[in-house]
């Protein structure tokens, strides 16, 4: 009785043990929701970029004009570089997730083999010495009875649990697949990535070699906005010098010009120079995020636009259409790009590390500014209606 007892005893142990494992599910931890965030951030932002690149590129294709031409196609190629920057980001986010479900599988399966193990090795050393002598004591015929209806009870329980091990072999050596198909996948990606970023970049050395013929009037118009920046107190009074500057602009633009004495000088109606374009608030369309990134903090409070989270190098491109009225370097905001826009709309794009536009360019919206600066790791986007902060949010498209 003194061997059977302890056998019994183990035996039931070992059931507790294997039915105290739970049943697989998949558990969301906080780290799994904010890689499903990335992912579907990253997919919309990919497939609004290529939406993008696919309009600039039919819209440059029916222009004529060839500086236009030149801008969209540039731009067209912008939108395909943030394109295969999101197509990384997303396939960053699946590897993570794929490793992650693999741990788990791996976790679980080595918590559910543990005691099925203990118990089967017991099994299979009490099978190979089965202990003779308990059949010379009285009772044992009794206990050994019920020592081996309860293994024969224990028997389906553990086949039924040795059918899931194998279902998790099965799963883990899937998710193995998984993850092999996102490495390929994010080796395509980063390939696909440079190869864009190279053809924006020679894109971009032959608009400018193309443009030279401009460079002292672009020359001037930097010394002027350099100096505006001299001037100016801080950030906001430089976006103020410069509203100044264009709402003058445009009213120089809209004077009339000379006119023929008309026959009825008392008919004659004059016209007014202050009404001008600048009275109507038809704001920038369209009008997009200057990179790809999450948003870190949003329009409101001592925030006075939009903060984006982005990766080391990504391409920041104009928000909307206009003139470059200011770009360069500006201290504790890396370097900036100011773009007028008609209607007295000024956008303000900050956490720049190397501009590849000038002062005076003319741009569309998506037209490269230059890459984010990794030392910071975010863009601000801000946009001003002559003078006054505007939520951008609203108008994102």
């Amino acid at each position: 009785m003194r061997v059977v007892l302890p056998l019994i005893v183990l035996v039931a142990l070992g059931a507790a043990a294997i039915a105290s494992v739970p049943n697989p599910a998949f558990v969301q931890e906080a780290d799994g929701t904010a890689t499903q965030q990335a992912v579907e951030r990253a997919r919309e932002q990919a497939r609004e970029a290529k939406a993008r690149g696919d309009r600039l590129e039919r819209e440059a294709e029916k222009t004529g004009d060839e500086a236009e031409k030149n801008a969209r196609e540039a731009a067209a190629l912008a939108a395909r570089v943030q394109q295969a920057e999101a197509e990384r980001v997303l396939a960053e986010a699946q590897l993570r997730a794929v490793g992650r479900e693999r741990s788990r599988l791996e976790a679980d399966l080595a918590a559910r083999q543990r005691p099925l193990m203990g118990l089967t090795a017991t099994l299979q050393r009490l099978s190979r010495n089965p202990p003779a002598f308990t059949l010379l004591r009285p009772g044992t015929v009794d206990e050994t009875l019920r020592a081996r209806a309860l293994m024969s009870s224990m028997l389906p329980v553990i086949e039924r649990r040795t059918a899931v091990l194998r279902e998790e072999v099965s799963a883990i050596r899937q998710v193995e697949r998984s993850e092999a198909a996102a490495i390929e996948r994010l080796r395509t990606t980063e390939t696909r990535l440079a190869e864009r970023r190279k053809a924006l970049l020679e894109t971009e050395t032959r608009q400018r070699l193309a443009s030279r013929r401009l460079g002292s009037e672009a020359a001037r118009e930097e010394e002027r906005a350099l100096a505006l920046a001299e001037r100016a107190r801080d950030l906001t009074g430089l976006l103020d010098e410069i509203d100044e500057a264009a709402s003058l602009r445009a009213r120089l633009a809209a004077l009339p010009g000379p006119k023929i004495r008309p026959a009825r000088p008392g008919e004659v109606r004059v016209e007014d120079p202050t009404v001008t374009a600048l009275q109507t608030s038809a704001s920038p369309d369209p009008y997009i995020l200057p990179a790809n990134g999450r948003l870190a903090e949003g329009f409101g409070g001592s925030s006075r636009g939009l903060t984006l989270a982005v990766e080391s190098g990504a391409l920041v491109a104009a928000p909307g259409a206009g003139r470059v009225a200011f770009a360069g370097p500006y201290s504790g905001y890396g370097r900036i790009v100011i773009v007028e826009h008609a209607n007295g709309w000024t956008s303000l794009v900050t956490g720049i590390g190397r501009l590849d536009v000038r002062v005076g360019e003319e741009l569309v919206a998506g037209s490269p500014l230059g890459v984010a600066d990794p030392r910071l790791g975010r863009v601000i986007l801000e946009l001003r209606r002559r003078g006054e902060p505007v939520n951008p949010l609203p108008l994102l498209r």
